[in-house]
């Protein structure tokens, strides 16, 4: 048995959860799965997975194993096809991250269309606001909203999201409507920090040739972008979000904009992906297509 077909084996215990069902769907022998498991793990000098009566689980070093040799597998897949007429199927698996509300207001509506044209691939979308570790976490490509930080990944920029202030109309009943920075000294805002315990940069506006940040308080922080919408509905205070973003809300009236001449500078948006010599083609199409689907919500960076 060679090496491609022990990962083969592994990927099959791992998915079905047991040595006989993975015999079964692969017509081996269960002493089969079970021999080429064992060989493997001591071949590896560690246990891939925790064995019980009823359940067959993986380890923590049989979960970075899995996603290693699953991506493997993949990128065996397309090689085998990458000198057929037409390139060859994409196959396999893709996993990206990206801000839950992009997710689920831009890309999955679209996604129908992008599996259509490629029915063998399958995707896992991470949808968060933490900054998931791309290399060890095993993701293809991720989607990053505002200034990178330094970093070894190799950055696609994608444009820019526009910001707005905004405040329920509830909120501005009971503390009025600013009309200047100075206004806000008697006004309340949600405070937003990945990290919660970080300090919030405050209210940031235009100030001449750059942007400042105007400390204020507010009794609430939140570290994701659907809880941030949702202080601001209640009347917490005011956001400062993506345009695209509050347009619903905007048009529902559970939301209104406020300083339109002090916006926030625009963030800029990122395909960022790992350095690797051939990236899998699998990969190169599906960021083309995404940086397709965000562009109408998007500015072109300054």
């Amino acid at each position: 048995m060679d090496s491609l077909d022990t990962l083969r084996i592994v990927l099959r215990v791992a998915e079905l959860g047991g040595f006989a069902r993975a015999a079964d769907s692969l017509e081996l022998s269960k002493a089969a799965v079970s021999i080429a498991v064992q060989r493997l793990e001591a071949s590896l000098g560690t246990q891939l997975f925790h064995r019980t009566t009823r359940r067959v689980q993986l380890t923590a070093d049989g979960q970075a194993f899995y996603e290693r040799a699953r991506d493997l597998l993949d990128d065996m897949d397309e090689l085998h096809g990458m000198f057929q007429r037409d390139g060859g199927a994409l196959r396999g698996r893709l996993r990206v991250d990206m801000p839950a509300g992009m997710a689920s207001m831009f890309v999955i509506p679209r996604l129908p269309e992008f599996l259509d044209r490629h029915p063998e691939l399958s995707i896992e979308i991470s949808g968060t606001d933490r900054r998931v570790d791309v290399v060890r976490e095993g993701f293809d490509c991720v989607v990053r909203v505002g200034t990178l930080e330094d970093s070894s990944l190799v950055a696609r920029p994608l444009g820019a999201m526009r910001l707005i202030n905004c405040a329920s109309p509830g909120y501005l009943r009971r503390h009025g409507v600013p009309r200047t920075i100075d206004d806000l000294r008697d006004h309340r805002l949600v405070h937003y920090a990945s990290t919660l315990g970080q300090r919030p940069l405050g209210f940031e506006y235009p100030d001449g040739a750059g942007h400042a940040a105007m400390p204020m308080a507010g009794a609430v922080t939140v570290n994701n972008g659907a809880a941030y919408e949702a202080a601001a509905v209640a009347g917490l205070g005011i956001i400062q979000a993506p345009a695209t973003a509050m347009q619903a809300r905007l048009a529902a009236g559970e939301l209104i904009e406020v300083l339109p001449d002090f916006r926030p500078p625009a963030m800029p948006v990122t395909l960022l992906y790992a350095q690797r010599r051939n990236l899998p083609r699998r990969v190169r199409v599906f960021m083309d297509w995404i940086a397709q689907v965000l562009e109408p919500h998007l500015e072109p960076l300054p």
